[in-house]
């Protein structure tokens, strides 16, 4: 997926966290769980987006690992707004392959970013061997 359409995708997530929030039901629980999923959802977007723009590979791979890490904080607090019926399942359940899906991404590009660093640094170590 190019970076573009991934930028979409996860911009489009934190405006679907920010209206699943509005739709929470106004307890002390919800709206604490409610602020944590708001926090967590949207900085998925915010650490991808700051992803692209970073300034090495060991920055990207930084930097995306924390976008992996927020969109598997916001998978948690989901699951505990589904299964502590604040709301229902079928609110909720689109949103929950949504980021499933997006944790599969950020974590295969982090994957590959670290293979691809391994592979440059054995290479470039490789090369400076004198005969």
């Amino acid at each position: 997926m190019d970076t573009t359409a991934l930028k979409k995708r996860v911009k489009l997530l934190a405006l679907r966290i920010v209206r699943l929030v509005e739709a929470l039901p106004s307890s002390v629980a919800a709206q604490v769980i409610g602020k944590q999923v708001l926090r967590s959802g949207t900085s998925v977007a915010a650490n991808y987006y700051s992803a692209c723009k970073a300034r090495s590979r060991k920055d990207f791979i930084s930097k995306i690992g924390i976008a992996e890490e927020e969109a598997d904080e916001t998978l948690l607090w989901l699951e505990l707004i589904t299964e502590s019926k604040m709301l229902k399942e079928d609110k909720v359940e689109g949103l929950l392959t949504e980021v499933n899906e997006i944790i599969s991404i950020l974590a295969a590009s982090r994957i590959t970013a670290k293979r691809n660093e391994f592979a440059s640094a054995r290479h470039s170590s490789f090369g400076n061997r004198q005969s």
